[in-house]
């Protein structure tokens, strides 16, 4: 298939600067850009890399317009990024599309659950009973709807996504574990997505919640009784634990980890694999990894770590004397 530039922008405005009937049969990035393709500058220190291109087209910021414009013909949007995130969603709304059933002859719906008419549920989908699904949101295949569990409008569930296994809750007892049964559930707000293989765990009294907008990658972990806040996005491998809560607009970096019972506010970046060990306060970027280094140097890095308190104590120790000879 193919779009013209012109048709583009007709439906998504930017000023088009060169052939507005020229074919577009492809997205593709800077650098592997064919002269059959449309590409985007999301940032100028790919400068190099639009100069090189051999994209037909290059949607850009008004600041880049310029160095474009020097190359070939462009679109440009003040938010080029989201400009293209917007032709992806009207690239795939122009491809053929396959019909499918509303509901897989395979899934496995309980008759206490209830499933809008307009939501769509892949193959070999289970929901439990109490379970709710609301309008147009569609379970991928294998997704796991767990008791009571609900999930909003417009959400996109990936395969193998389980919602609401019990949380992991046990009780010591004369050297053995005996298990806290999971009494909530896991409420789901609108257009949310959520990626393959990820678990999100029911609550053990009350519920675990995810707010509207959220999107969460694949492979992560929501433990129970966790509350994220309203378009928070996690990438890959993330891990929550029980109870933590998260704020809104947040962002979490992949294979970071956050530990339980803590909180994070609104507008809180964590980078990718950080270790959260306490409570986040005020919005802003946090950062906690140890440098790689050869394992020689890393260990010796590591032992000094380990006296830091000890150096610390000498120091102001030190300090103490200093000032006691300095006085007159």
């Amino acid at each position: 298939m193919s779009l013209t530039l012109g048709s583009i922008v007709d439906v998504l405005g930017g000023e088009l600067h060169g052939d507005s009937g020229l074919k577009i049969e492809g997205l593709a990035p800077l650098e592997t850009a064919t002269p059959q393709h449309l590409s985007f500058l999301s940032h100028p220190k790919y400068q190099n890399q639009l100069a090189a291109s051999k994209a037909a087209c290059v949607i850009v910021s008004p600041q880049m317009r310029g160095a474009a414009l020097v190359r070939g013909a462009c679109i440009v949007s003040d938010q080029p990024y989201l400009y293209f995130a917007r032709v992806t969603q009207l690239w795939k709304k122009s491809l053929p599309q396959a019909q499918r059933q509303q509901v897989h002859p395979s899934a496995v719906i309980d008759p206490a659950a209830f499933v809008h008419p307009l939501a769509r549920i892949g193959a070999l989908c289970v929901i439990e009973r109490g379970a709710r699904i609301g309008a147009d949101t569609e379970l991928r295949s294998r997704v796991t709807v767990a008791e009571n569990c609900v999930i909003g409008d417009r959400c996109l569930v990936h395969s193998g996504v389980v919602i609401g296994a019990d949380g992991f809750g046990f009780a010591p007892n004369a050297g053995a574990w005996e298990k806290i049964e999971q009494l909530g559930a896991v409420r789901i707000g609108n257009d949310v997505e959520i990626g393959a293989n990820t678990c999100i765990d029911r609550g053990a009294l009350q519920d675990t919640v995810i707010e509207d907008g959220v999107k969460l990658d694949n492979l992560i972990q929501i433990g129970h009784n966790v509350h994220v806040g309203r378009h928070t996005a996690m990438a890959g491998c993330v891990g929550v634990a029980g109870s933590a809560i998260i704020g809104a607009h947040c962002t979490i970096g992949g294979a970071a980890n956050i530990l339980g019972h803590l909180s994070l506010a609104d507008n809180v970046n964590i980078s990718a694999a950080s270790v959260v060990t306490r409570s986040i306060r005020k919005p802003g970027t946090y950062t906690g990894i140890f440098p790689l280094d050869d394992n020689a140097t890393w260990e010796k890095n590591a032992a000094s770590l380990k006296q830091l308190h000890s150096l610390r104590d000498r120091i102001r120790a030190l300090e103490d004397k200093l000032k006691t000879l300095e006085q007159p």
